[in-house]
């Protein structure tokens, strides 16, 4: 097997152990086993450990692919203020108020008495991270007179807090999650609601 191909394979056995650890993790917990995953995978358990040095290190990853899957609405989208704002919204409620989302959330909750450290990772790599890039795009356009100058960190936590807050615990207790034009209805008001709040100064 030539570089390029044991690249692709490497590349695809990657994707296929990081599919497998989510859906292990959000059904099992973190308890879910390495030889499970692997089973799940395809693959051996030494495989697992070759891409990823602890099972802290895989769920950190799968937390990680989640937050930037859930950022490629924002980063480099197109469109006006509202529209970029439409979709990222979108996309966020979808990923986080998910049965997988809840599930995922239900996972770290659940281990953070036992594992800190895990907690703390997934903050880094979860809410943190949100926040801060959405911060960004918001301070980018302060600067551009889109939005009216403030704290952009604020706005950002103001703006994430509308879209999951009551949301979220809706879905912790069970609630079904809004139908597809309930759910545009309500995310439009959210941002309106938010593009209101910092709308530029006359």
């Amino acid at each position: 097997m030539n570089r390029q191909a044991a690249d692709a394979a490497y590349a695809e056995s990657h994707q296929r152990l990081i599919q497998a650890a989510a859906e292990a993790f959000m059904e099992e917990g973190y308890r879910a086993s390495i030889d499970r995953i692997a089973k799940r995978a395809g693959v051996a358990r030494q495989t697992i450990y070759n891409h990823f040095p602890s099972k802290e290190d895989l769920f950190s990853e799968v937390a990680n692919v989640i937050v930037n899957t859930i950022l490629v609405s924002l980063d480099g989208a197109t469109g006006d203020m509202r529209e970029r704002l439409m979709r990222f919204a979108l996309v966020l409620r979808q990923r986080v108020l998910s049965d997988e989302g809840i599930g995922m959330f239900r996972t770290i909750i659940a281990e953070v008495p036992r594992f800190p450290a895990l907690g703390q990772a997934f903050l880094e790599k979860g809410p943190e991270q949100t926040i801060r890039r959405l911060a960004d795009f918001i301070f980018g356009a302060m600067n551009a007179g889109t939005l009216r100058r403030d704290e952009p960190l604020f706005a950002a936590e103001m703006l994430l807090s509308m879209l999951e807050g009551f949301y979220r615990t809706r879905r912790l207790l069970g609630a079904p999650m809004l139908s597809v034009e309930e759910e545009q209805e309500k995310v439009a008001r959210i941002v309106d609601c938010f593009l209101r709040a910092y709308a530029p100064e006359p």
